[in-house]
């Protein structure tokens, strides 16, 4: 697969999104072991529920990741110079995240052309669960 020609964007233009397949239960214990969070509301719907949470909650860290494997498709990692997010709200097992994207700004610096943009996870409700930015290079 292609990274996005960034050269080709403008201020505005819109990054093509990545729909990942629904959050599991299996996903989720499965990101406990590899992440080493095994907090149970995470895992245990029991304990979940009792938290006040209505439910096991994913690890805001692997929507996370799912944003970064957005944006490392749309930009190589080599040209990748800052990403940052903030979570917004909680996803759950049978959730399906889509994470979309636009540019921001486009320029030069340094001798180097650099676009910023946005991007954001939203469910299948419309929910955004975690908004950010990059800053790239383009070469």
């Amino acid at each position: 697969m292609g990274y996005v020609n960034l050269m080709g964007l403008e201020p505005g233009d819109e990054l093509p999104p990545l729909e990942k397949e629904p959050v599991t239960e299996v996903q989720l214990v499965r990101y406990a072991g590899a992440s080493g969070d095994f907090n149970p509301i995470h895992t245990v719907d029991a304990v979940a529920k009792k938290a006040g949470l209505g439910g096991v909650i994913a690890h805001g860290m692997l929507v996370m990741g799912f944003a970064a494997q957005a944006v490392t498709r749309w930009v190589p990692n080599k040209n990748l110079k800052k990403l940052s997010a903030r979570f917004l709200s909680m996803t759950r097992p049978g959730d399906v995240i889509t994470i979309a994207g636009k540019v921001l700004t486009k320029g030069f610096q340094d001798g180097k052309g650099f676009i910023t943009a946005g991007f954001w996870a939203r469910d299948q409700k419309g929910e955004i669960k975690l908004e950010g930015r990059f800053e790239a290079i383009i070469d």
